[in-house]
């Protein structure tokens, strides 16, 4: 398993997972519990984990929907 991202934004998160999900790629998302645990103060990140053999892939879908959601706020 390789590391894709890291983040407290619970939105991200969960759009990160949704957009992996709807490619075939099952993230698994580290961490979870413990930052609920923690309360509101989200000083613990979320790491969002792929398959090495879909990393690459999970990278490019990160960086092509990334983009395309910078230029829909332009």
């Amino acid at each position: 398993m390789r590391e894709l991202a890291r983040s407290n934004d619970v939105v991200f998160l969960s759009w990160l997972t949704t957009v992996l999900r709807s490619e075939g790629i099952e993230p698994v998302v580290l961490d979870g519990h413990t930052s609920v645990l923690e309360g509101s103060i989200s000083a613990i990140t979320r790491r969002v984990m792929v398959d090495d053999a879909q990393f690459d892939r999970a990278r490019h879908l990160l960086k092509a929907a990334s983009a395309e959601i910078e230029r829909a706020e332009e």
